[in-house]
């Protein structure tokens, strides 16, 4: 059995399947896999596979549950599925999601892309006669749907196959929030904090803080947390088994929505006039243990957090998370400092959210750059090797597991950021070309993750 990569020492890589060569789940995610079992390396990391915005971002989906179908080429998508026993089995399993996702695309498409909300009332409102004609009148469509959602779950299928046999744990990553234009909020309106129109009444975001005079203003619609908890939390529940039949990990974003979410009326135009409203979380969690056992859960705990976030966290023994690029400031109560990050961590040298360290480096003053340096306790020609430095300071960290961006393995500056948070243009859309992989790439990390004992096998 390969090592539990939450509670031994390894290490990881993040890279979305959209920033392979190929941008797709083809062959390139093979010859990725070989790469990373030849660097030592036994965890990969991702954002979420499904259904981008018109921005390129995963975070903001039409469905929690389906799958992105670019990440499959056209001729993928068309071969013909053989097995017809498995497909008949995938719908059944699949039933409590797909029939409402396929319906739903069909009628975006009838109504020319506009959210569901401005849909004829009776469609809007899901009324069962209006339904059933649409099911009937979109048959083909809703059939080519199912189809391409089986092809991309046999594809992911497939490779998380060929990564076990390697020793490789596949991490994804589940957002806390949904889109309102989506699947789900439409087909669970209860859920949702929406009026009789179905538009949001309240809304996500982050209340202002230093970096932010009016905060963030998600959008998202605030769930219904007393309609759920009185439902079994069923469609979490639904959720979270979706995700481990795809993942062997999975990072809650926004750990700390499980707790208490900034509640903002949706008429507001920004953050500023949101207030704290505590959720059931632990209730939540307490149900997902009930039923599936102990959770291999990353929570997403960055930013300002508080003591009841932390111990809601530790009540459910879910790893935390901590980024070296936070690291380098006064404070010697810093979680991201080295010193400071625990075993029940997952360490990072730079998320996606963040430039990769080289570009992180170049944008700091010379005089910052000399307190970085010194702060690694090392001399200021190596500068240029700060890339290495972060990731073999992340291996060295006593978290059990340490994620490193490719871009940092590649020592890439700032024109290879996957995200600029804030920012709708030119995000998600970095690839690297195989000519970038250095031949001695693999020796290189493989030499530092054994040094570290984060070799699986090593720690054992």
């Amino acid at each position: 059995m390969p090592a539990d990569p939450l509670k031994q020492r390894c290490a990881g890589t993040l890279l979305h399947p959209t920033s392979l060569p190929s941008g797709k789940l083809d062959n390139d995610a093979l010859r990725w896999l070989d790469l990373l079992a030849d660097s030592g390396l036994s965890v990969w990391q991702v954002l979420p596979l499904t259904i981008p915005d018109q921005t390129h971002s995963p975070y903001q989906s039409p469905s929690a549950f389906a799958a992105n179908p670019a990440l499959l080429d056209d001729p993928a998508l068309a071969t013909p599925i053989t097995d017809q026993d498995a497909y008949r089995h995938y719908c059944a399993q699949q039933r409590h999601w797909l029939e409402d996702f396929a319906l739903f695309e069909a009628l975006k498409a009838q109504f020319a892309q506009q959210p569901w909300t401005h849909w004829p009332a009776a469609y809007r409102d899901r009324e069962p006669g209006a339904l059933e004609k649409a099911r009937v009148s979109h048959k083909h469509q809703i059939d080519a749907i199912r189809r391409q959602q089986f092809r991309v779950h046999e594809r992911w299928r497939q490779i998380r196959e060929y990564a076990a046999e390697r020793d490789i744990r596949l991490f994804g990553d589940m957002p806390i929030f949904i889109a309102h234009d989506s699947a789900d909020a439409w087909t669970h309106r209860p859920y949702f904090l929406l009026d009789e129109h179905g538009e949001p009444t309240m809304v996500a975001g982050v209340p202002p803080d230093y970096f932010s005079e009016t905060g963030q203003r998600w959008g998202n619609p605030q769930y219904n947390w007393r309609a759920m908890q009185a439902d079994g939390f069923s469609w979490w529940m639904a959720r979270m088994r979706h995700h481990l039949d795809w993942f062997d990990i999975v990072r809650i974003d926004h750990f700390r929505g499980l707790e208490a979410v900034w509640m903002i009326p949706a008429s507001c135009k920004t953050a500023v006039d949101g207030y704290w409203e505590k959720v059931p979380g632990a209730a939540l969690l307490e149900t997902l243990r009930e039923q599936m056992g102990e959770l291999p859960i990353v929570a997403e705990d960055l930013g300002v957090i508080t003591p009841e976030v932390i111990a809601l966290r530790k009540r459910f023994k879910l790893p935390g998370m901590a980024v070296l690029q936070f690291a380098f400031d006064a404070f010697e109560d810093n979680p991201h400092k080295p010193r400071n990050i625990q075993a029940d961590t997952v360490v990072y040298t730079g998320t996606h959210d963040n430039d990769t360290t080289l570009g992180w480096f170049r944008n700091l003053t010379p005089d910052e750059q000399a307190w970085v340096l010194e702060q690694l306790g090392t001399s200021p020609d190596r500068a240029s090797d700060i890339h290495w430095l972060l990731i073999e300071t992340a291996f060295s960290s006593a978290a059990n597991l340490a994620i490193v961006p490719l871009q940092d393995y590649l020592g890439l500056g700032s024109e290879a950021r996957m995200n600029l948070p804030g920012h709708t243009d030119g995000n998600w859309q970095w690839r690297f070309d195989w000519k970038q992989i250095p031949a001695t790439l693999g020796a290189e990390v493989h030499r530092r993750v054994e040094t570290a004992s984060r070799l699986p096998g090593v720690n054992r």
